[in-house]
């Protein structure tokens, strides 16, 4: 599964704290940012919860919107 969030992250330090969010999530195999000023943030993992990721996010980081939830191939 794959999901990209958009997070409004306004600092390198907000980066990190989202990236070790995620990376602490059950059945992530995968973390990274995409887009041209790195706000999207990119998961893909088996069995991952979309929603549980948003809202943790929402609460440690800021305003987040999920873009696509999507099978991996």
């Amino acid at each position: 599964m794959k999901i990209v969030m958009k997070v409004q992250m306004s600092c390198q330090k907000c980066r990190t704290e989202s990236l070790k969010l995620v990376a602490k999530a059950d059945g992530v195999s995968f973390v990274g940012l995409e887009g041209a000023e790195k706000d999207k943030v990119v998961v893909i993992g088996e069995g991952v919860d979309a929603v549980k990721l948003a809202t943790s996010l929402r609460n440690k980081v800021g305003h987040t919107e999920l873009i696509s939830v999507a099978e991996q191939k």
